[in-house]
């Protein structure tokens, strides 16, 4: 990738998040978008964000894949990890082959490689001070972040923080908690209807997603909502003409 292509990508997803923060937005759409733009600009194969939250632990909210997920949850259950050093320290922390001999997390490093992993880098979502939680980047070969990737990496998690917080919520921490209380909240409903979709359907967790992030944009609808009508079974699901490979894919035909 070309440095005017790799420009060009991250300006187009500065746009993407400047597009998705409209007023009464989906934190929930906000960080997956984020992550999702992360892998495509940057050279990664995958992306997860943990906030924190109310007790100041960290919690999965925006994952590009099952992999990526397992491996921040085995991450989270351990207690230690590079994402856990950076949101303790507030600064990057970056692995560039998990095969070192002097790699820190013996758990995590297993696990990840056992999911196919092999270099990590870890963002925090910070504003005047304050982190808030982390921005991972999981890559499957041994490989260093350039000091230009690695600044566009924090400023696009600078953006979804800023987006996250915005000012009136900077200036009262109550919202700034319901908030991120209600990205762990939704994201509960949402892995709930994703397991029912992937049953009913015979689909992948991923594709599961996709399809829901993809009736909600498609009928302006909130993700939690679309997630609780499905495992509640107000919101009926046909067969699907076809499998959703990723979130762009067009809406699926939810029947309701």
């Amino acid at each position: 990738m070309t440095e005017k292509s790799r420009e060009s990508l991250l300006s187009a997803a500065f746009v993407k998040l400047a597009d998705t923060l409209i007023d009464d937005f989906d934190v929930v759409d906000l960080l997956q978008t984020l992550v999702e733009e992360c892998v495509s600009v940057f050279d990664t194969q995958a992306a997860g964000l943990m906030p924190a939250s109310t007790g100041g632990e960290l919690e999965l909210v925006a994952s590009t894949s099952e992999e990526a997920k397992l491996v921040e949850i085995m991450q989270l259950s351990a207690g230690r990890g590079p994402c856990i050093d950076c949101y303790r320290s507030g600064v990057a922390v970056a692995v560039s082959d998990l095969d070192g001999a002097n790699e820190p997390w013996p758990e995590f490093r297993a696990e990840a490689r056992a999911q196919g992993f092999r270099s990590v880098y870890a963002a925090p979502m910070r504003l005047r001070g304050a982190v808030i939680g982390t921005l991972n980047l999981l890559g499957t070969a041994a490989t260093t972040l350039s000091q230009r990737d690695a600044d566009g990496v924090q400023a696009l998690a600078d953006a979804a923080t800023i987006g996250i917080l915005q000012e009136r919520l900077v200036r009262e921490s109550g919202m700034v908690t319901e908030q991120l209380n209600r990205a762990l909240t939704s994201r509960i409903f949402i892995e709930q209807a994703k397991g029912v979709l992937s049953e009913t359907e015979s689909v992948s967790m991923d594709e599961a997603f996709a399809m829901i992030r993809s009736y909600a944009r498609s009928n302006n609808l909130q993700l939690q909502a679309v997630a609780e009508s499905i495992t509640n079974r107000s919101l009926k699901i046909g067969k699907f003409a076809t499998k959703a490979p990723s979130s762009t894919t067009k809406p699926h035909p939810f029947v309701g």
